[in-house]
């Protein structure tokens, strides 16, 4: 199945698109996203392809995450996230996890953990220890370390605050400005759920904080309040 999943995506490809991606997820030498290659697929056509095939085992999965293709990779990411709903017992769903995370290697730009770490990593780990997301962060792969804390909001809209704010509290003096955007970002979510919260850890690691994860983190702030923290620098 995979194979013709392939060709199919092949044939949506866009040049034009395509160049326009590669410029926009940094795929240059040097960048963040060095020599990925994008078919240039709109994420509604990849849904929807998502939808059309029924869900393939976790061993052509794998073949569509070691693709060269970003699409395919993606495409992947979505089926997983089809598998994880669909599992009934925790066995099952420990299965896909556990998959997840053997191949981070091929989750390897900010699009692709974002869209998938929250529903597989952040839920699965609900009602669980949180210790993996703290051996994440520890990581030396940048992408383990964006799952660690994005994979948070998912106990952030259950108003549980605490592992996004001690993660944050472990990255804020990352040095990659990816990471300062997710780590702002969460801050952000925090924010929407309780503005207290978000201000007592702000109050306490402002001056810490690199200026970029600052202004995520108070985008929701009253001009006025947002150009106060940012003077207290």
């Amino acid at each position: 199945m995979s194979l013709a999943i392939l060709q199919e995506l092949k044939a949506l490809a866009d040049p034009d698109q395509a160049r326009i991606l590669q410029r926009f997820f940094k795929t240059g030498k040097g960048e963040y996203g060095e020599g990925d290659v994008f078919l240039g697929i709109r994420m509604p056509a990849l849904r929807a392809l998502s939808k059309k095939y029924e869900i393939p085992p976790l061993i052509e999965l794998r073949t569509l995450l070691d693709s060269r293709y970003h699409e395919a990779r993606m495409l992947a990411l979505l089926f997983l996230m089809r598998s994880y709903r669909a599992s009934h017992d925790d066995t099952t769903r420990k299965e896909v996890v556990d998959f997840y995370l053997a191949n981070t290697a091929r989750i390897n730009n900010w699009d692709l953990v974002d869209i998938s770490c929250r529903d597989i990593v952040g839920v699965h780990l609900l009602d669980k220890s949180r210790k993996l997301l703290y051996r994440l962060a520890k990581s030396k792969n940048l992408w383990e370390q964006r799952i660690a804390i994005i994979s948070t909001w998912t106990f952030i809209k259950h108003h549980e605050f605490d592992d996004t704010l001690a993660l944050s509290e472990k990255l804020l003096t990352h040095p990659h400005d990816l990471m300062h955007k997710a780590v702002g970002w969460m801050l952000r979510e925090v924010g929407k759920k309780n503005p207290a919260v978000l201000r007592a850890f702000l109050d306490q690691h402002r001056l810490q904080m690199p200026r970029t994860m600052l202004r995520y983190a108070i985008e929701h702030f009253p001009e006025k309040t947002r150009k106060i923290y940012l003077a207290r620098r």
